[in-house]
């Protein structure tokens, strides 16, 4: 007969089990490499980007170039760099990553190298050098997957960590100059014997007129490889010859592999987030409470007294004994619109597909933050998120489709087939238009941030072959369901609609009601903004999961809030009301982006201030569309809840 194991053993045995296969896991695309001593360590190059100004934070521009630009006459790798694949989401967001032609050896320094021949910048070519070095442009590198940076130190918390990027030059109170040196500092861990990783890089960038050596007291003045001489200037009234050069230092580190990104995860003053984060959170919290307090209190007094004069009346049809009950009196408030509060709602096409979008962006949104919030979104998979909200839009096309054609079809929609239609085709249309069009201004300005025409023709292949079917299928199966029956029935004369008080009409209670969603994702927001026109990583996703949380109790209370006083009111058109009401906040976004361009960003040309301004115009569309569905689906749940609640004769 076998003894009881011993529970701790028994546990021990079990966790190993667990362990064992996941020390061996990775996410695909993440997995590390690792080099033996003297092997080749690939540094390839990305776009330069533009970033904040060092003086006083102001971004300039929000065009980037490619790296091989031709007026940056940067060194190139024999024969043609080539391109370096990537995914689907990190082309949408601007990447273009190529090879270089640096040698970087594991373990081997190498000092003062010269990438290339001289190279001749003439006058066009040294404005346009000098211009990006104005607006505080960045060089993009990735060695080993790894972004190079600066060491930054935190003024408020003293922690130094790694920015991504480095400066394409420098200005003085004279002249502008081009960084043509870069000392690269690589952090490596070593695994076992003769095994290492990449876990750090650091570049140091310098502008030399000359990368000759000197004795320190020559004419240029010059030490080891032009250092400490005088800095390189593009001329702008004739040529300039320019030497590219590099040097290599390999540095023992004791960071491992896994936590080599926290150096470049950085939150500039967590106290202030923090604070923020959670004042929004406890005002939104309290005022729920307070609502659905007085909501409830509010609805259980006038169900009560509904429900008591129908008996009333029921017992005495001469209705003489309604005067000693209490002195209830005729029926008023939200009651008196039972028979037309479930009328068929103007425009229900529209809102139709514009509910069946709301609720594929809903669910998308919802599982992209859940993914990221389980470190399935590793920012060493680049473009993971832009492929995965992708992807899971795609397929949730189904899940559009069907929201569609059953609100459609309760709506008593008689044009099922254009419903069918518009609902895969007419807000990823306008999406794609837009997008489109400001692309044009990227191709025009020579950005690489300008979508390549074959990633077009995916997206659209995508679109056409996988989400449109899949909402088809999802519209046929919609329509095949019963139509969701209202608890009371349609009048068929509707019925006249009192004058409204001020803060009832349309446009004071969008404004009033979108305010609340708005102030729960406020701080939110900013860090989002900042991450993407800043070219900054994002990946407070637990932050986000909070605030979407937020975002969704504020847009059901407040429109179910509204929609109660509109009911109360005698009003029955509710349906728009309650879609405008919790979109408004989208309003709100729009005017903060504004604002933002206004503080934060200096972008000077047309064209900078057309594609910020579209840019933004299409996220507060989508949140407008996500935000005005939560705020219908919970009206109507609310609607179909209260009248299921009386009787009616």
């Amino acid at each position: 007969m076998m003894r009881p194991r011993d529970p701790f053993t028994s546990a021990v045995l079990l966790a190993s089990l667990f362990a064992a296969p996941a020390k061996a896991f990775y996410l695909p695309g993440v997995a590390p490499t690792s080099y033996k001593n003297g092997d080749l360590v690939p540094l390839n190059v990305n776009r330069l980007t533009p970033v904040g100004s060092n003086i006083d934070g102001t971004l300039r521009s929000v065009v980037s170039f490619d790296y091989y630009h031709p007026a940056f006459h940067f060194c190139r790798p024999d024969p043609e760099p080539k391109y370096v694949s990537e995914s689907l989401g990190s082309i949408l967001f601007g990447d273009r990553i190529m090879t270089s032609p640096f040698q970087l050896k594991m373990g081997i320094n190498d000092t003062c190298k010269h990438l290339c021949g001289q190279k001749k910048f003439d006058q066009q070519s040294a404005h346009f050098v000098n211009r990006r070095i104005a607006q505080g442009f960045a060089l993009n590198w990735l060695v080993d997957g790894l972004p190079a940076g600066q060491l930054i130190e935190d003024e408020v918390t003293k922690t130094k960590f790694y920015s991504q990027g480095f400066a394409l030059g420098s200005i003085d109170q004279k002249d502008v100059h081009l960084n043509n040196h870069y000392d690269i500092l690589i952090d490596y861990h070593e695994v076992s014997e003769d095994q290492y990783r990449v876990v750090g890089v650091i570049v140091q960038p310098d502008s030399r007129l000359t990368t000759l050596d000197g004795d320190g007291g020559a004419v240029h003045n010059q030490g080891h490889c032009g250092e400490n001489g005088p800095k390189l200037t593009l001329q702008e009234n004739g040529e300039t010859e320019v030497q590219f050069s590099y040097s290599v230092y390999w540095r023992p580190s004791p960071t491992a592999w896994a936590t080599r990104w926290d150096k470049y995860l950085h939150v500039f003053d967590p106290k202030i987030h923090w604070f923020s984060l959670i004042n929004s959170a406890v005002i939104v919290v309290f005022l729920t409470i307070t609502v659905v307090s007085i909501l409830l209190r509010a609805l259980r007094k006038d169900i009560q007294r509904y429900n008591r004069l129908d008996n009333i009346n029921l017992d005495d049809l001469s209705g003489t004994s309604a005067v000693a009950e209490d002195g209830v009196q005729e029926d008023s408030g939200w009651k008196l619109v039972h028979g037309d509060v479930f009328r068929t709602p103007s425009h229900p096409l529209i809102l139709s597909v514009f509910l069946g979008n709301g609720a594929q962006l809903f669910v998308m949104t919802g599982f992209t933050i859940v993914f990221a919030l389980l470190g399935f979104l590793s920012p060493s998979n680049r473009g993971s998120l832009g492929t995965l909200m992708i992807l899971l839009y795609t397929v949730l096309g189904f899940i559009g489709g069907y929201v569609s054609s059953r609100v459609y079809k309760t709506f008593n929609g008689e044009r099922w087939k254009l419903n069918i239609a518009l609902t895969p085709l007419l807000v990823p249309g306008i999406v794609f238009s837009v997008f489109f069009l400001l692309n044009l201004f990227l191709w025009a300005k020579q950005s690489s941030g300008a979508v390549p025409f074959t990633t077009m023709l995916v997206i659209v292949g995508i679109w056409f072959l996988i989400s449109v079917p899949l909402s088809f299928a999802g519209s046929w199966v919609g329509f095949r369901q019963p139509a969701i029956s209202p608890p009371v029935r349609t009048n068929q004369i509707p019925r006249q609609i009192p004058q409204s008080s001020t803060y009832m009409r349309p446009l004071p209670s969008m404004l009033l009601g979108g305010i609340l969603p708005f102030g729960a994702i406020f701080v939110e927001l900013y860090f989002i903004m900042s991450s993407i026109w800043f070219s900054k990583v994002y990946y407070m996703f637990g932050f986000l999961f909070l605030c979407y949380g937020l975002m969704i109790i504020t847009c059901a209370t407040v429109t179910v809030l509204m929609i109660y006083f509109l009911l109360c009111s005698e009003n029955y058109h509710w349906h728009w009301r309650a879609f405008m009401t919790a979109g408004a906040s989208a309003f709100y976004v729009f005017a903060n982006a504004m604002i933002y361009w206004l503080t934060k960003l200096q972008l000077g040309g047309l064209a900078g201030s057309v594609l910020y301004i579209g840019y933004s115009a299409l996220i507060s569309f989508l949140f407008f569309i996500l935000t005005g569905s939560i705020g219908f689906f919970t009206s109507w749940a609310f609607v179909q809840k209260i009248y299921g609640s009386i009787k009616i004769d």
